[in-house]
């Protein structure tokens, strides 16, 4: 196995909590959940590490046109809740992959809490090279995840590559705005030493160059804006909720939500669901 790279360990720093599957298990207790019966959506305030959360991951699997009998690969998988929710909601067997150890960890903890096993496993993985032959998989899915990866022609190769011909890739990603830098820290980097974003052109021209061809591309950015904004808004009034996102990435979460909040406000980012064939 090759050495990670200094951009890779500092990424896995960023995400990695030695006690995150206990935290969770404790917070959702504080939420009134038994930790032995959970459903997907019990986890979403947690899981759904993304904008939107789980409403954006049913639009983009119903744009894509998810079906239960594809296999597919969920690059950047953090702990499991979308590999979850598209398991559950439209049957289909997925593979989740991440970088970070201790999400791979805590992902099939859940999943077999939520008795979904069955249909999901984990592996870690650096999504610029997949441990997975040519042609493995119908949908290739990905989610707030290219932001972390300086090399993004290598990622849109192994996602071509990985693909069976005619198949689907699936993108929700946070792309660099028009109007300025981003203001850190943000939930994908605490600095802008692993920030790595680019313009929605710059996207199109990269998936072109990997093979694929775009078929459907909706930018979510007001929704994305009055998303987060009610979010950072919440957590103003009424500080951090027994059951969030500041499990995964600590104290400075409220800090990072308000910043995300002004990128958005201020078009520093932008959002935008993609669909493409290989």
């Amino acid at each position: 196995m090759s050495t990670p790279s200094p951009i890779a360990n500092a990424v896995q720093a960023h995400y990695t909590r030695a006690d995150l599957g206990e935290a969770i298990l404790a917070a959702l207790r504080r939420a009134g959940k038994d930790p032995d019966h959970l459903t997907p959506p019990d986890l979403t305030p947690v899981d759904s590490f993304h904008i939107r959360g789980r409403v954006a991951t049913l639009e983009l699997a119903r744009a894509a046109g998810l079906e239960a009998t594809q296999r597919v690969l969920d690059v950047g998988c953090g702990i499991g809740g979308t590999s979850r929710c598209l398991a559950s909601e439209f049957g289909c067997q997925v593979t989740g992959v991440d970088l970070t150890e201790a999400y791979c960890r805590v992902a099939a903890m859940l999943t077999e809490k939520t008795r979904l096993a069955s249909l999901i496993d984990y592996r870690q993985a650096d999504a610029t090279a997949l441990p997975f032959d040519e042609g493995t998989f119908d949908v290739v899915w990905t989610e707030h995840v290219a932001m972390n990866i300086p090399d993004k022609a290598r990622l849109y190769a192994e996602l071509h590559r990985v693909l069976k011909p005619g198949g689907t890739l699936a993108i929700y990603d946070i792309l660099a705005g028009p109007s300025g830098p981003v203001l850190f820290p943000v939930p994908w980097a605490r600095t802008p030493d692993s920030s790595f974003l680019v313009s929605p052109d710059d996207l199109r021209t990269l998936l072109q160059g990997a093979g694929f061809t775009v078929q459907r591309w909706d930018d979510t950015t007001d929704a994305a804006r009055a998303w987060f904004v009610a979010l950072a808004e919440k957590i103003r009034q009424n500080g951090l909720p027994a059951l969030g996102f500041h499990l995964l990435m600590g104290a400075d979460f409220a800090a990072m939500a308000q910043n995300q909040r002004r990128n958005l406000e201020e078009g520093r980012i932008v959002l935008a669901q993609i669909v493409a064939r290989k």
